[in-house]
């Protein structure tokens, strides 16, 4: 793991944290002819590419009663944090709901109209592991939005789909569920098939073939956000617990080879102590060599001369995830501008908020907080203006409307207000 104390390494190993999210030509080239190809063929691609990557040639929809009885498989403590996970979550994204709303001036009416998207495409990874809980991340923000249709894509490796990932499909009463992944599935949300109708946006992250399918298909359907690998960031002084910034590194490393850890202090006997912990703990973890790969490749430790230069490293940077563990954190608070989801205190640790704490683990990555938001429910609403002008409204205006589309250039505009002058 890298010690960064001047700001050309800095530079450097911000440069190294921006390419893992780019996807190589190849990679791009070959996406491009997955969805041409589904595109084209539909249904036939599918089953082509999920035969080749997958290795099974089962029905590409998951009947639900498979999902039932797989589901009964998972223990009553998983189903419990489920639950418990779920009601939490439900009850946050609640408050992101929005309004309608109009006012008016005279006989002019305006506002905006708030209506829910109609369908919806949900990708939920199971590739190297499973996780049930992107399901429920993932699919109810759209619930509580009012999306009439959400259709569940999930890779199944030798045609298995996992227990778990079952049990909250069936937990949130998802009925439309496919076995496939990848960019051929992206495709298939994107474009439609015999089987799989068109969705209006895609959400849900994935390994770089789903992230670059979603970055070309983008403008055929919306999208949430490209995701890239996971990354934390923790910002601590000489007052934080070595042990706690450690196993937080680590929680992150574990995800795989490309995901992020980094420190930034202001203590270097603090740096010292995170180090040798890492050391420590590494030894009891049983995804230790993902987590020594991505520690040695995207790990750092950045030491800092004060915590307001610290907060300027994580603008730079807009971490995914951001925990800060200092004696003044209501201090600190403003000055963070770029973070995708900000932990305050050693309580807070970044795995409460990926399971049960309400706000959503669905994040932007590499760089992409400084423009992307949270998922939420905002993503499955879109927004209609409503403009109502009666005739008085029409005098006040039009006058205006005149001169500026006559300095346009655009003589229909402004003859659509002089003939109803003249009436």
């Amino acid at each position: 793991m890298l010690i960064i104390k001047e700001k050309t390494e800095l530079q450097r190993f911000i440069k190294r944290l921006r390419k893992r999210s780019t996807s190589e030509p190849v990679i791009e080239e070959n996406v491009k002819k997955i969805l041409n190809e589904v595109r084209k063929a539909g249904d036939k691609a599918l089953i082509k590419y999920t035969k080749l990557f997958d290795r099974h040639s089962l029905p590409l929809k998951i009947d639900t009663e498979e999902i039932k009885e797989k589901a009964k498989e998972v223990s009553k403590e998983v189903l419990d944090a489920l639950k418990f996970a779920a009601q939490r979550i439900r009850k946050f994204h609640k408050r992101q709901l929005e309004s309608s709303w109009q006012y008016k001036e005279g006989d002019i009416t305006l506002g905006q109209i708030i209506r829910p998207l109609h369908r919806i495409g949900a990708y939920v990874p199971g590739g190297k592991a499973s996780y049930p809980s992107t399901v429920l991340m993932n699919i109810i923000p759209a619930q509580v939005a009012g999306v009439a249709e959400i259709a569940v894509c999930v890779p199944t490796p030798q045609g298995e789909i996992n227990p778990t990932v079952c049990a909250a499909l069936e937990l949130l009463d998802i009925k439309e569920v496919y076995r496939i992944g990848g960019a051929q599935a992206i495709g298939a949300l994107a474009y439609g098939t015999e089987t799989i109708k068109k969705v209006d946006k895609i959400v849900g992250p994935g390994n770089i073939y789903v992230a670059t399918a979603k970055k070309l298909v983008f403008g055929e359907v919306d999208i949430d956000m490209i995701a890239g690998p996971s990354e934390i960031m923790i910002v601590a002084d000489s007052s934080a617990n070595p042990a706690f910034i450690a196993s937080d590194m680590l929680s992150q490393a574990e995800h795989d080879e490309m995901a992020s850890s980094i420190l930034v202090t202001t203590s270097e006997k603090l740096a010292d102590e995170v180090k040798k912990e890492i050391s420590k703990q590494l030894k009891t973890l049983p995804k230790a060599e993902i987590a020594k790969k991505s520690l040695k490749n995207f790990g750092a430790i950045l030491l800092v001369k004060s915590l307001e230069e610290a907060t300027e490293v994580v603008n730079e940077i807009a971490p995914e995830h951001l925990e800060i563990m200092t004696e003044n954190l209501d201090e600190l608070l403003p000055m963070l501008k770029n973070a995708g989801a900000i932990f305050l205190g050693q309580w807070s640790t970044e795995p409460i908020g990926d399971y049960v704490a309400g706000p959503n683990h669905t994040l932007p990555t590499s760089g992409t907080a400084r423009f992307f938001s949270p998922l939420g429910v905002y993503d499955f609403l879109k927004r209609s203006s409503l403009i109502k002008v009666g005739k008085e409204g029409f005098s006040r205006l039009s006058s205006y409307v005149d001169v500026l589309a006559t300095f346009e250039g655009l003589q229909a505009h402004a003859n659509t207000v002089r003939i109803r002058r003249i009436t």
